[in-house]
């Protein structure tokens, strides 16, 4: 009876040590496959917009050339655009649903409202659970709940456009601005900027939101122009804006008295300007955005410091730190675009880092990126 215990004791032992040396072997698989051999889990890279407008198609673009340019499948990597509906609320759900998902590896975020604390909880929760988080297009109020910033520096954005409109006007003039979102960071720095652009001999005469809603952006300028007849410069703050403000201009034939300047280039706005509707664009680079925003998430996933370090100069991959005021700042480009070049703006009424295109040189700049707006 002993010895049949002893064997049996022996068999079991045998058994234990094998499956250990199994377990042992198999947890050291690369990092492409699980334990059982399978293939590992494709970890997404999420870009979550403040809501849908065809600007965000340009910065797909720009993610869509990362994921093939840096091999994102050959690390089990995915970058992908989330559209949001330009509430609150729905942009806090779906950070809270990215919380409950085990595929999300980092997210980069146009927030809807640069001041709201449960947007940033809801940031901050995802970084404490690992997910790496960035902002881009539009920053947050509370740095805290971000890794960096990186897109257009608004401020200065505004600036260029008010001093298209002083270019356009050197007498000064009446204007009203147009945005969807007054909360969102992007649009009070460049509310803000453009008013220092333009300089004191413009007025302001009103601020109008439309929560996104397009009909509503129509209704605006009606609304802006009775009440303030005296308005003759209009400014659209967010890319749609642009040909909301054309419509009603061309509706009640004020054209030769009104100036227009806008942000971006939406597909219909391209249009306005090449058919003599709009006077001069500032646009920014989603596009560059989009490529530049994965890049970024793919290395701080991969904790690659020394990528993160060849795009914000100020970070220093020894300490893992930002150094300096701004340092967590990656500054995308600047274009202003005029009709032709019978424009009254020229290159040097702006700074020298914003480049300067008349309309068929930016068609010409799109095409070259399969673009149809940006």
């Amino acid at each position: 009876m002993a010895a049949i215990s002893y064997r049996h004791g022996l068999a079991c032992y045998t058994l234990a040590l094998a499956t250990l040396v199994l377990f042992t072997v198999s947890g050291c698989n690369n990092a492409g496959t699980n334990q059982d051999g399978s293939s590992a889990q494709t970890m997404r890279l999420v870009l979550l917009t403040n809501g849908d407008d065809p600007f965000w198609d340009a910065m797909r673009q720009g993610m869509n050339k990362a994921n093939a340019d840096l091999n994102l499948a050959d690390v089990n990597l995915r970058a992908e655009l989330d559209k949001g509906d330009f509430s609150e609320e729905a942009q806090i759900n779906k950070l809270k649903q990215y919380a409950t998902q085990s595929d999300i590896a980092a997210v980069a975020i146009s927030s809807v409202a640069a001041d709201n604390s449960r947007i940033a909880d809801a940031m901050k929760a995802l970084q404490e659970k690992g997910v790496k988080v960035i902002t881009v297009d539009s920053d947050m109020s509370n740095k805290d709940c971000r890794f960096a910033y990186l897109g257009t520096n608004n401020v200065i954005g505004g600036q260029e456009l008010g001093k298209a409109a002083k270019g356009l006007r050197p007498e000064g003039g009446k204007y009203a601005t147009f945005v969807g979102l007054k909360t969102v960071a992007n649009a009070k720095e460049r509310i803000g900027g453009f008013g220092e652009g333009a300089g004191a001999n413009f007025v302001s005469r009103d601020s109008l939101a439309d929560q996104g809603d397009q009909n509503t952006a129509q209704e605006n300028v009606k609304t802006a122009l009775n009440n303030h007849p005296d308005i003759d410069t209009l400014v659209g703050i967010w890319a749609y804006n642009a040909h909301a403000i054309v419509k009603v201009v061309q509706d009640r034939d004020i054209r030769d008295k009104t100036t227009i300047v806008v942000f971006d280039a939406a597909p219909l706005a391209l249009k306005d300007m090449e058919e003599g509707n709009i006077d001069a664009m500032v646009v920014q680079n989603p596009y560059q955005m989009g490529y530049l925003g994965t890049q970024l998430m793919k290395a701080l996933v991969e904790e690659d410091h020394e990528t993160i370090a060849s795009m914000f100069p100020g970070y220093d991959p020894a300490t893992q730190q930002f150094n300096g005021e701004g340092a967590d700042i990656y500054t995308t480009e600047l274009r202003v675009v005029v009709p032709s070049e019978a424009s009254p703006l020229m290159a040097e009424m702006f700074n020298e880092e914003t480049k300067f295109f008349t309309y068929p040189e930016f068609r010409e700049w799109m095409k070259e990126r399969s673009l149809t707006g940006s």
